[in-house]
């Protein structure tokens, strides 16, 4: 058999050279084929016609191969993914950042116990609002803000450094055993323990007055939170009451209504997902993107549990709030003039004496002072989601390659489509608009 070289000239054999690399030429080298292992070629009856023993690569090395360009369907589901993400978002800072004007308002009512107004209907708040905004301006509706956040975000870090530390899981779910839910509730009544003296620390300064009081620092709430654990079995003020006097009542509460809160919110989601379910097959076809919806359920779900906990443990919450301020020496605006200071001087023993000297002088509505405020809370928080969700359809129709959701239902798309797919005829509707334009 002839040899490779047989037929060829250097230049032949050159061709797959790089041209514009010289340098090689320019030194006067050329490529030495010599030491290429003969063995790999294999030659048939054209002396061009030579084949590589190439190794087969693996299909396992493809599995992991993602294409570059992504169909506008998974364009459109990953579109509403964000979206209906950012309403989740929308939410939590609503409750959190928005809806604390409300939260001012109301723990102020719930701890003033000698007011002569209740405010448990909406309507007798603006007044109120009103007055205190000639004369203040904006600032009291926003009074204690960074150390209620502070606080919220102690509770999220104990409870994630504990759960790292212990066996103890932070979250559960359906798959979750008894041992591990007895445990969980174990996590939860510890960092609600741990956290409670800088709650009430926060409490004092959402609901003291500017004008009276000194503004606090950022850090005031760790330094007054710190000040009542050292406090443990002495109260550091004259009549406040010690620690392990509010802990069993605010751990048994707070458990009590997160308990309350997770049931409802499992409830809700079965039956919010069922409905799901029944519209779509109503509707004749099933949606592709189950985490949108997944994600309206779980926001549905939330809000629902939120405010049937708080309308159910708002006279405990009273109680709490008005045992937690005892002995602080705190000033607050009064409520019932709005332009007015009065200082909170209250002698309970504890918490069920509270809710004893409450009913008496009080009557039952004195546990739901400030009750209208939580409603005009989460009316506002359902205004700003409902807007928000109408913002973000708008900008899925515009970003999206279908008809808008109006013209669907009025033209019955959704079933035209469906029909064409099964060949069968379009809708009634599309069909009648045809034959008007098809009219001379």
């Amino acid at each position: 058999m002839a040899g490779i070289h047989d037929g060829y000239s250097d230049e032949a054999l050159d061709d797959d050279y790089d041209e514009l690399d010289n340098s090689q030429r320019i030194l006067g080298t050329s490529r030495n084929y010599n030491n290429y292992p003969i063995d790999n070629f294999s030659y048939y009856n054209s002396p061009r016609d030579l084949t590589l023993n190439l190794q087969k690569t693996p299909t396992s090395s493809f599995k992991s191969y993602h294409p570059v360009f992504e169909s506008p369907e998974s364009d459109e589901a990953s579109l509403k993914h964000y979206l209906s993400v950012s309403v989740s978002v929308i939410s939590l800072i609503t409750e959190n950042v928005i809806s604390h004007p409300f939260i001012v308002i109301r723990r102020q009512a719930q701890v003033y116990h000698n007011s002569r107004r209740y405010h448990i209907v909406p309507v007798r708040i603006f007044p109120v609002i009103g007055r205190l905004y000639r004369r203040q301006g904006i600032s009291p509706l926003w009074k204690g803000l960074g150390s209620s956040l502070l606080t919220r975000g102690m509770l999220v870090a104990v409870e994630d450094i504990l759960s790292k530390f212990t066996p103890w899981p932070k979250e559960i779910n359906s798959r979750t055993t008894i041992k591990q839910f007895g445990q969980h509730l174990i996590l939860k009544a510890i960092s609600l323990g741990i956290v409670l003296p800088f709650y009430s620390a926060s409490l004092v300064e959402t609901v003291q007055s500017d004008i009276a009081s000194e503004k606090p620092g950022i850090f005031d709430v760790f330094r007054e939170g710190t000040a009542r654990w050292l406090a443990w079995s002495v109260p550091a003020k004259g009549r406040m009451l010690p620690v392990w006097a509010l802990l069993p009542s605010g751990i048994c509460v707070g458990l009590t209504k997160y308990l309350f809160s997770v049931i409802v919110k499992g409830i809700s989601t079965r039956i919010l997902s069922k409905h799901y379910h029944k519209k779509e097959e109503q509707k004749g076809a099933k949606s592709r993107d189950l985490t949108t919806v997944n994600n309206d359920v779980e926001l549905a779900s939330n809000l629902i549990s939120l405010i049937t906990s708080e309308i159910l443990f708002y006279p405990f919450e009273t109680i709490l709030h008005r045992i937690q301020l005892q002995g602080t020496r705190t000033i607050i605006d009064n409520l019932d003039t709005g332009t007015q200071v009065v200082p909170i001087l209250t002698s309970y023993e504890g918490a069920f004496d509270c809710y004893v000297q409450t009913i008496h002088s009080e009557g039952f509505g004195g546990l739901y002072k400030g009750f209208g405020s939580m409603m005009l809370q989460f009316a506002a928080h359902l205004a700003v989601i409902k807007l928000s969700k109408w913002i973000i359809n708008q900008i899925s129709e515009i970003c999206s390659e279908k008809a808008p959701t109006k013209v669907a239902e009025f033209y019955n798309l959704e079933q035209a489509s469906i029909s064409q797919q099964h060949g069968s005829t379009i809708s009634r509707s599309l069909s009648y608009v045809s034959s008007i334009h098809d009219e001379p």
